[in-house]
């Protein structure tokens, strides 16, 4: 009976399941029509076309994607805003904008007026400033009073409150406001704007600096050419890590051998007061310290430093301010070493059988009769200068390979405007060969066009004087002490800023022996054409 009824039932359901089925049909059909129809896509916006020429010269873009912007595309060429207007090219703007401003035929950073300390557009290759403790302040160009026509900024070192005592890497690194005028190292006019500074391009970290000279000289005497690289000149310089207010300058100079021809390392004592340890320093004239890239005749006249100051070893100076005005400035020093060659590291050499060690000391005292001078500035002018008289007087003790001395040594050294040069003598008492010695040494230059070319001329002359007792044999030192009487002159070109400089000289020597059993006369008349790059 069970199974009759469950059987019965799903009969019943069999026979009811289409029907459910076709019952759903209806409604399935009129949601499928009910259902609404995806939209058909919209057409896409016509794209704007692109303007087949520069639409505009001023907004600094580039309009027409043909890889130019504003006045550098030529189709704003003739545009009249990017018209000169014959203005100096010396702002951020003007070194920008695609046009000549100044109608010299450079652009923008092509142009020199360009590359200097106020322009941030045409940096180069130079890094930025430092942001680590020991970096130099930064400079801004808001400080500048508006230039003159015709004027760079070289033109604002000495006026508009600068007092153009601060012109080399030295005084420009110190941490001293050495000039008194309120701006301090590279805030300062001279440190920003001269291009003998390299401590203020941008980055006050370890700096390096090359001179290379290629020279061709023609030897009149002899009728003989000579060719070559007369120089080059490495040079490694800028703060000492965690000393502040400290300088470094480590110089090698390669010719026939490489050799070390400076090196300084100088370490606040406080209040302008500094210890100085360097190679080349014992001794009184500027001859032997200031670097060859510096020096109005490209050498320094030999016969005014090398029978007076010592040719090789170490030195510690001290130097500072005698006053608080700047107007006098002591130095002092003690030095030994020995051989021959200035700069030699290490080891020592003696030639025949002369052992005598080398040692010396002194003192100097500059006096700034008017402005500001300083022993590291350059005998270059780039722009004419504020004006500068200072004396320098110093007295020394000396002994070498043969000899033992007292010497004094007097320098007076000025500057205006255009016009630079200074008058040195040295005189000495030989105490062992019973004999006085003296030269002397006049320079003077001329900036005949500023920013382009420069005369230099010098005069001098040393005396040997007679020995009361000669030695039974002149070695070393006494070998070179001649009579002898130079004279030359230089034309020197900037052909891209004070960087390259092309200098024809003319040198006329004449030397003649103080050996009384073997006297003889020497000439030498050169012509020398000389291209060098510094930077």
């Amino acid at each position: 009976m069970n199974i009759l009824k469950i059987s019965l039932m799903v009969g019943l359901i069999g026979l009811a399941s289409p029907a459910l089925a076709e019952d759903a049909k209806p409604e399935a059909s009129k949601a499928a029509v009910e259902a609404p129809k995806p939209e058909a896509p919209k057409p896409e916006a016509p794209k704007a076309a692109v303007p087949t020429e520069e639409s505009n010269c001023t907004d600094g873009i580039d309009n027409d994607g043909d890889g130019l912007q504003d006045c550098g595309d030529n189709d704003c060429y003739e545009k009249d805003v990017c018209k000169s207007d014959g203005g100096p090219e010396n702002t951020d703007a003007r070194c920008s904008d695609w046009i000549d401003n100044d109608e010299d035929g450079y652009i923008d950073c092509s142009d020199k007026d360009c590359l200097t300390g106020v322009v941030k557009v045409c940096k180069g290759s130079w890094k930025g400033p430092l942001t680590q403790a020991g970096a130099q302040p930064s400079t801004s160009n808001e400080d500048l009073p508006a230039l003159g026509a015709g004027e760079t900024v070289e033109d604002l070192i000495g006026k508009h409150g600068d007092k153009d005592g601060e012109r080399n890497d030295q005084l420009c690194s110190d941490g001293i406001d050495n000039d008194k005028d309120g701006r301090t190292d590279c805030a300062d006019f001279g440190c920003r704007f001269d291009p003998n500074v390299s401590v203020c391009r941008g980055n006050p970290g370890m700096r390096f600096s090359i001179v290379g000279n290629i020279s061709m000289e023609y030897d009149l005497a002899n009728e003989a050419f000579d060719t070559r690289f007369s120089k080059l000149q490495l040079r490694s310089f800028g703060p000492m890590p965690f000393i502040q207010d400290s300088f470094y300058l480590v110089s090698m100079r390669t010719e026939k051998t490489p050799r070390l021809t400076f090196a300084m390392f100088q370490v606040p004592l406080g209040d302008g007061h500094f210890v100085n340890v360097n190679s080349g320093g014992g001794g009184l004239s500027n001859g032997m310290v200031l670097s060859s890239a510096k020096n109005l005749l490209l050498d320094p006249a030999f016969y005014l430093y090398s029978a007076f100051d010592q040719g090789n070893g170490a030195a510690v100076e001290f130097s500072g301010p005698v006053d608080t005005d700047g107007l006098a400035f002591y130095r002092a020093y003690v030095a030994g070493g020995s051989g021959l060659f200035t700069g030699n590291v290490g080891g020592r050499y003696f030639s025949y059988d002369n052992t005598n060690f080398t040692y010396g000391g002194g003192v100097s005292l500059q006096l700034n009769i008017l402005g500001h001078h300083n022993r590291w500035d350059s005998q270059f002018l780039y722009t004419s200068a504020s004006p500068v008289v200072a004396l320098a007087l110093g007295v020394k003790y000396d002994q070498r390979a043969q000899e033992r001395y007292t010497a004094m040594n007097a320098r007076l050294f000025y500057r205006w405007s255009n016009l630079i040069g200074s008058i040195e003598s040295y005189t000495k008492r030989e105490f062992e060969f019973q004999s006085w010695q003296t030269s002397y040494n006049v320079t003077l230059g001329y900036l005949i066009w500023p920013r382009h070319l420069m005369l230099g001329l010098d005069y001098g002359q040393f005396i040997a004087g007679d020995m009361e007792l000669p030695p039974a044999q002149l070695e070393t030192e006494l070998k070179r002490q001649k009579d002898e009487t130079m004279w030359r002159a230089a034309l020197h070109w900037y052909f891209f800023r004070n960087v390259g400089v092309a200098t024809l000289l003319y040198r006329d020597r004449k030397l003649s022996s103080n050996d009384p059993t073997n006297p003889e006369t020497e000439e030498e008349r050169e012509l020398r054409l000389e291209i060098q790059y510094r930077f």
